[in-house]
């Protein structure tokens, strides 16, 4: 046993302990320290690495050496690497006939640096993207392959090809919901360990939209197995978002101009004009107007619709609101209700980025073509019928209490309900990694269309509360200022969160700020339309960690975030 230099810990094996009073966070109260991973070098030739792997319920397909430089990741060099194909529980579908199996792909760096990084990818799942592990955000400059990391991505138990069709399967539902992740992780630490000589020394997981959700649900379910949870915008509450998604389509129908074209119930200009509204009334709560809400929660307060917007007094004309649009648009952010007042989901709240086609994306099109799939025939029980279903017509006529009902429903072939196996159980009871020393960070644009940072802002209240009032000793939360789902808006979009989180994890260092840059003209890792040209193309913002705002220091470079600071709201 030893003191660690310049820290109030002791070693132990694996874990350092806080052993000075006031060391371990909020509160005073003292959390383990993880110790950091040591690099180790793949162990004999990948051609014969799928001869060294053995495991349970899994066929490798092909282990291919990948030269450094065939990947890239914003114009640089993604290192030599292994990749590792294959499946597991390959079995037919005792309901719909349909062959299943979780297909997987590892990538193994020649160096590898001791670290295992899940990538839970996003959407419906279905397909094995490339196993890079994102750092968060748009137009990442990095990845967590090229930092060294061993990574896993999955199709999280079926084939793309089914889409939503999938759902009639009800191994297939849990899979997706959370067992493949709990199936692949023990899998992937032992390929690990066959191609390092050693297992993991840290592990990793995140991934934004349902990506965020499996690591929210990975949190809860298999805090044992993970260190460090990056989670990005997430749909924590996916089958109740969706809904209420479809809620909206259907009020922006009756609000259309053009029969079947829901957009014209909010059009581009009168989402500019709203967004416009908003910023009038709230870019300078911050100490200075730049085209950002920093005190999201004070814009709510400060913003109403229907006074600061102007009410037609004739026709639309991009200029002004009806009365009809303003009676339920602002119910829609208010949070959408069934027929009966009830609320589906969240709020969401007014900020800058509504004006986006990322916005309308996911309002007008996804709400008809995404939502209603994955409503019918993935949550719901029982399930639609594949043969007959409409989607759009699902969407824009279905009964939103039905929904409701059904995707907390069970019966005796789907025996767990899309809220239980797609949720994170008790949420707020995050006891088990904190106590072993694990560590979270979540990020959320405030102008995600689909999937609302208010929501994500009551969980981390209520993680706050069932941690005598603050979590920031193993949690922390990011809301990004105009960003819409993931990436996008008028926004610092471009950051990397997974570099923070490490060093939260193995090294104790708190995030206090995580610099966040715009995507203007020249951006390495892609350009982001949606930056307003009045804006430094490398404008920069600190993002604070929630419930903190960031506040113009008064002084300095407005397009630097060295001009900002953290302040409590």
């Amino acid at each position: 046993m030893q003191i660690r230099p310049g820290a109030c810990s002791v070693l132990v094996p694996g874990v350092l302990v806080a052993a000075l009073a006031g060391c371990g966070g909020a509160g005073g109260e003292q959390l383990p320290q993880l110790s950091a991973a040591t690099a180790a070098q793949l162990t004999g030739t990948c051609a014969d690495l799928a001869t060294r792997i053995a495991y349970a319920n899994t066929t490798i397909t092909a282990a291919t050496s990948v030269p450094a430089g065939s990947l890239t990741v914003a114009g640089t060099a993604v290192p030599a690497h292994c990749q590792v194909t294959g499946k597991m529980f390959q079995r037919v579908g005792p309901v719909d006939g349909k062959s299943y199996a979780i297909g997987f792909e590892m990538r193994l760096p020649l160096a590898w640096n001791g670290r295992f990084f899940y990538q839970a990818n996003g959407g419906i799942d279905g397909s094995v993207l490339p196993a890079t592990g994102s750092v968060g955000g748009g137009g990442p400059l990095a990845n967590a392959l090229q930092k060294g990391f061993a990574v896993i991505s999955s199709d999280a138990g079926h084939a793309g090809s089914l889409g939503p069709t999938f759902g009639i399967d009800p191994q297939a539902r849990l899979d997706y919901g959370y067992q493949a992740v709990g199936k692949l992780t023990p899998m992937a630490k032992n390929v690990i360990q066959a191609a390092y000589g050693k297992g993991p020394d840290r592990s990793y997981i995140g991934g934004c939209s349902n990506g965020g959700r499996h690591t929210m649900v990975a949190a809860a379910r298999y805090a044992a197995d993970y260190d460090g949870f990056l989670v990005g915008d997430p749909g924590f509450r996916l089958p109740l978002a969706a809904i209420a998604n479809m809620a909206g389509a259907q009020k922006y129908a009756a609000l259309a101009s053009t029969p079947g074209d829901i957009s014209t119930g909010f059009t581009v200009a009168e989402r500019q004009l709203v967004s416009a509204a908003v910023l009038g009334k709230c870019d300078a709560l911050d100490g200075l107007s730049d085209g950002l809400v920093q005190d999201t929660r004070a814009c709510q307060a400060a913003f109403n619709l229907d006074r600061d917007v102007p009410t037609c007094t004739g026709a639309r004309d991009g200029t002004c609101l009806s009365a009809a649009q303003k009676t339920s648009i602002a119910q829609l952010f208010a949070g959408a209700t069934t027929a009966a007042g009830a609320r589906i989901y969240s709020s969401f709240p007014f900020d800058a980025g509504l004006g986006t086609a990322g916005w309308a994306v996911w309002k007008f099109t996804n709400s008809q073509q995404l939502d209603p799939g994955a409503v019918g025939l993935i949550w719901q029980v029982p399930p639609e019928d594949p043969a007959t279903f409409n989607g759009q017509q699902f969407a824009l006529t279905g009964d939103l209490a039905a929904m409701v009902a059904k995707v907390n429903a069970t019966n005796g072939t789907y025996t767990e309900s899309a809220m239980s196996f797609m949720t994170p159980p008790n949420p707020s009871d995050l006891g088990a990694l904190k106590r072993r020393g694990a560590k979270v960070m979540v990020y959320h644009g405030t102008s995600d269309p689909i999937f609302s940072s208010d929501d994500t802002s009551a969980w981390y209240d209520s993680v706050a509360g069932a941690n005598a009032g603050s979590a920031a000793n193993f949690v922390r939360l990011f809301r990004v200022p105009g960003m819409n789902h993931c990436s996008g808006g008028p926004a610092t979009d471009q950051f990397d969160m997974l570099t923070p989180l490490v060093n939260w994890v193995e090294g104790g260092q708190a995030p206090d700020r995580v610099i966040a840059s715009a995507r203007g003209a020249g951006n390495a890792g892609g350009v982001n339309a949606d930056v307003p040209a009045s804006w430094a193309a490398n404008r920069t913002r600190p993002l604070c960690p929630y419930p903190q705002v960031a506040r113009y220091t008064g002084a300095g470079n407005v397009e630097d975030a060295a001009s900002f600071t953290c302040v409590a709201p």
